[in-house]
């Protein structure tokens, strides 16, 4: 999550630099559109008809032979008009925990909306399960037969979606789920089997700032329709898209959570990082900004993938959001439509940062996952540090103007390592864990160096890669590369060491 317009938005003082000239100086080859995309072509299905009537997609014999990880193939009618998702959900769960699971655990974090969630059956291989557990976001299904290890289970679930209005004005915190007058977006919209973790599924409580879900890897199939298909919405998604007969298919391998926002008033823009297609959606009064973003992102992608691990996905979504902050999910981000207002033409702004932080939880939160409640410094303390990455490799003037604006103007401090449960705002919280944290890691780089520095990042990538990753990870890794002591310095930024 980036820092939201609280967080010192505005605060950028006199110092400009044209972004252009950084844009043409940069060393990648970029191929630049702005239009809006096809509209999808799905057939016409009233409300009321299931998705398995509308989709006709190859058996899971075919699609799901020896899977390596979870697999989900969502069939989806949306109802634009009237808010409204109809969802066919199949989940291929290969047991590779090593021992037998008597039940699964998934979070449902639409079912923490009243009124929005309507579960209408479950099966699980092919035989219908009417006793469950769902409280709040947790569904426990109970199995008649415990799946083996090494043996792979097919669960389905038919659900209903009634969004909520995304009410920014009488939230504590952005609303991201649901519609406004300008935007749907689908987030966090489906439930998912969470990390199983030594025997215990990985499942926590939604708090008043931060995240709370942990994400194991996956693969994404969303096959989508809309009720209304002569006036369908532009779609932005996590998964590149492709037009099958009458509908679109959306796929994303190697995810965490797919996400999915549309609109008929976005606009999109769109640029090639080598093979990867950086897509910018935006309303058309915003064109400017949305590129500037897009620009910032593309430039972000080649960076990390030079410093951290190459970039997994086929494309990259950013989207302008109609709430006061930025949100990351697999290969798409969120970024607060207040940050667009406060676009002046620079990269010295936070258009710019925030597009650059959202960009690098493509690698730290994407590609390495961590329990966010509990240990959320492990990708918000990586992802703020990682814009210093970006401006010192793209923007190298304005490197000290972004310690002064993005981090020092906050006055830094308390324990980086605090779950979200222990800040008593949000403000105590992000000091912490996000600006803190940069200086942690700025901190332990001039310590231990930057050759070691940069091999501890593409280490702790490489080997957590698809993981859901402890700062006992982190640490082991650093000590097989720091070579020197660098203990006093985490003292003072740790609780716990």
């Amino acid at each position: 999550m980036g820092c939201s317009p609280s967080c010192g938005s505005g605060k950028n003082g006199p110092m400009r630099h044209k972004l252009i000239a950084a844009i043409l100086s940069f060393d990648i080859i970029l191929f630049v559109t702005a239009c809006n995309l096809p509209m999808p072509v799905p057939v016409a299905v009233a409300p009321s008809v299931v998705p398995s009537a509308v989709f006709s997609t190859p058996t899971s014999a075919v699609i799901f032979a020896n899977p390596v990880r979870p697999k989900y193939v969502l069939d989806t009618v949306i109802d634009y008009e009237r808010h409204f998702v109809t969802v066919d959900e199949t989940i291929i769960y290969p047991n590779d925990l090593g021992q037998p699971l008597d039940s699964l655990t998934f979070a449902i974090a639409a079912n923490l909306w009243p009124k929005c969630f309507s579960l209408n059956g479950i099966s699980v291989d092919g035989v219908e399960i009417t006793e469950y557990g769902l409280t709040a976001h947790r569904l426990d299904i109970p199995l008649h037969t415990p799946l083996a290890p090494g043996s792979v289970s097919t669960i389905k679930l038919r659900y209903t979606l009634s969004l909520p209005y995304m009410d920014q004005v009488n939230s504590l915190r952005a609303r991201i789920f649901g519609y406004s007058d300008i935007q749907m977006n689908l987030v966090n919209w489906y439930p998912f089997l969470v990390p199983n973790v030594n025997g215990e599924w990985i499942i926590r409580e939604p708090w008043s700032h931060g995240e709370y879900l942990a994400y194991p890897l996956a693969d994404f199939e969303i096959n989508l329709v809309f009720a209304n298909p002569e006036n369908a919405p532009v779609v932005a998604s996590s998964g590149h898209a492709e037009q099958i007969g009458g509908f679109t298919r959306y796929t994303l391998t190697e995810g965490r959570a797919f996400a999915l926002s549309a609109s008929r008033d976005f606009q999109v823009s769109s640029m090639k990082v080598g093979d990867i297609t950086v897509y910018s959606y935006y309303l058309p009064l915003y064109r400017n900004a949305g590129e500037a973003a897009m620009y910032a992102s593309a430039q972000a992608v080649q960076v990390f993938s030079q410093k951290f691990g190459l970039y997994p996905h086929q494309t990259l979504s950013v989207v302008l959001a109609d709430f006061k902050d930025s949100m990351e999910f697999s290969g798409l981000f969120f970024h607060s439509r207040s940050f667009y207002d406060l676009y002046d033409g620079t990269p010295a702004n936070y258009l710019t940062f925030v597009a650059v932080h959202e960009t690098a939880h493509q690698w730290w939160f994407d590609g390495v996952a961590n329990d966010q409640a509990l240990e959320p410094w492990l990708d918000e303390s990586l992802t703020t540090y990682s814009e210093s990455i970006y401006y010192e490799s793209v923007h190298p003037d304005l490197l000290s103007y972004w310690w002064s604006n993005r981090i020092n103007f906050f006055h830094p401090q308390g324990d980086i390592d605090i779950p979200v449960y222990n800040a008593e705002n949000d403000d105590v919280y992000k000091q912490a864990v996000y600006f803190n944290g940069a200086s942690f890691l700025q901190e332990l780089r001039e310590r231990i160096g930057d050759e070691a520095f940069f091999a501890f990042l593409q280490d702790y990538f490489t080997e957590n890669r698809g993981q859901v990753a402890t700062a006992d990870d982190f640490f082991r890794i650093l000590d097989e590369h720091a070579g020197v002591d660098y203990s006093d310095i985490a003292r003072g930024y740790f609780k716990n060491k």
